[in-house]
């Protein structure tokens, strides 16, 4: 599992990490030494992962957890309290992607999950982790965004605004800890990206013309390793 920086010894938690950009983080930094806590909607999925994990060399633990379900987050933080008693990385990949449409048509009970999954699961992972993120030597939190966040698309609106909150949510924890430690946030755009969010919204494309998981995947490993500026934001492109 040796890797350029390694990550032995630091506890990591990954949102969405069943399918996409979450397993394909969760097994990046696995590979750089992290023992991975899987969570995710889909049990058998999570296995999937944790068995692949396993069989290149890494740990993992699957936590089963929907966002949505109340006291769930809280119930997850404090299982990770009683055996690490510490978080070192988070990295929120978890989105729901609601059906693109005007804001004039935007369905009511899809733009609710949005903004549950997307934003409120987000302020409670954050509420419910801080503890353990302030007892690592150096936690790392990364989330992951969209170009659509920043930059308003027509029929996006209903997936754009919640990114956006998502992102000013994740600035303003990261000066709340500014000085309080070394605590340091990412926001990280992974670009056009083969997953099923992506299809989704661009059913007509061919999957070959954009990048796999695996490239954003360890852009994340590798940052989480590094020195960075908090609020650090970056787009993941596919290497030469």
């Amino acid at each position: 599992m040796a890797d350029s920086t390694s990550l032995e010894g630091r506890v990591a938690l990954v949102t969405g990490a069943s399918r996409g950009i979450g397993a394909a983080s969760a097994t990046a930094l696995a590979a750089r030494g992290a023992h991975v806590i899987l969570t995710g909607r889909d049990v058998r999925a999570l296995e999937a992962v944790e068995d692949a994990i396993h069989e290149a060399g890494g740990t993992a633990t699957i936590a089963p957890l929907d966002l949505a379900e109340q006291d769930g987050i809280a119930r997850l933080a404090a299982a990770v309290a009683g055996r690490w008693n510490k978080l070192d990385i988070l990295v929120i990949a978890a989105a729901y992607l609601p059906t693109l449409t005007p804001v004039t048509q935007i369905e009511p009970k899809q733009f609710a999950q949005a903004v549950t999954t997307n934003l409120l699961a987000t302020q409670a992972l954050i509420a419910a982790f801080d503890p353990l993120l302030k007892r690592s030597d150096g936690a790392r939190v990364v989330g992951l965004t969209s170009s659509v966040g920043a930059d308003a698309r027509p029929f996006w609106a209903a997936y754009g605004s919640t990114k956006a909150a998502f992102e000013s949510l994740l600035d303003s924890y990261a000066e709340e800890v500014r000085k309080l430690g070394d605590i340091r946030v990412a926001i990280v755009d992974p670009g056009a990206t083969r997953t099923a969010m992506r299809a989704k919204a661009y059913p007509g494309e061919d999957p070959a013309t954009v990048k796999e998981p695996a490239v954003v995947g360890r852009r994340i490993a590798a940052l989480v390793g590094e020195d960075f500026p908090t609020r650090h934001r970056e787009r993941v492109v596919n290497p030469a």
